[in-house]
């Protein structure tokens, strides 16, 4: 009996390739918008789910105000989707929640106990 092929590699790199595809749209668009309450914010990452109807874009801010930056860039939603919709090739524009990507807190939370346990070595030597 002959087994099936499966494409969940392929749709696997399909998704992966409209993650990037996203990401690199909504960074450039973002560039475009002369807003100072954004500040330095960079576009991580974008994970689009399988039915394609919702994204959720991770931001890093190196300002304090998530809260804030995160109000101010939902202002520009249908403006990220607009330009989704005349840029990338897809049937629907994902629904955009944007969200503050939390790794580098956690990889430098990370390094700190890291440093702690290194200090706390050198002391019992």
């Amino acid at each position: 009996m002959a087994r099936r092929r499966s494409n969940r590699t392929r749709e696997y790199q399909r998704s992966a390739r409209l993650n990037e595809l996203l990401r690199e749209i909504i960074a450039e668009e973002l560039e475009r918008i002369e807003d100072d309450r954004l500040g330095l914010v960079s576009v991580v990452s974008v994970e689009v789910d399988n039915e394609l109807t919702k994204a959720r874009v991770f931001l890093s801010v190196l300002d304090d105000g998530e809260q804030e930056l995160i109000e101010t860039i939902t202002e520009y939603r249908g403006r990220f989707r607009k330009v989704i919709g005349q840029t990338a090739r897809i049937r629907r524009v994902p629904d955009l929640t944007f969200l503050i990507d939390q790794s580098i807190e956690s990889g430098n939370r990370i390094d700190q106990i890291l440093a702690e346990l290194e200090i706390s070595e050198n002391e019992g030597e």
